[in-house]
């Protein structure tokens, strides 16, 4: 499997279905596995590069979230400061 499916690391990032096809890809006679490999190392390539999007997006995501709340709760904090000062404001008769 170590030819087809590359380095501990991709192994780690390669869902199991693609490391079982690797391993049977592997156990094919030297002439069928040379003409399937290719493909199926694109294969891994690519989920293993949509996997990393995918990581990628939620922690987007997940950033987001946070900065959303942290906006949500200064607006808060606004306005009640805004608040508190129209109501000083209002009572020194300045408004």
């Amino acid at each position: 499997m170590a030819n087809t499916v590359g380095s501990a690391n991709n192994l780690d990032e390669t869902p199991i279905e693609l490391q079982e096809m690797a391993k049977a890809v592997d156990a094919l006679p030297a002439r069928y596995r040379d003409a399937v490999t290719p493909a199926l190392q694109r294969v891994i390539e690519c989920s293993t590069r949509r996997r990393r999007i995918l990581n990628l997006v939620q922690e987007a995501l997940s950033q987001l979230r946070l900065d959303m709340k942290y906006l949500i709760f200064d607006l808060e904090a606004t306005r009640r400061e805004r608040d508190e000062y129209r109501e000083m404001l209002e009572k020194d008769g300045r408004l």
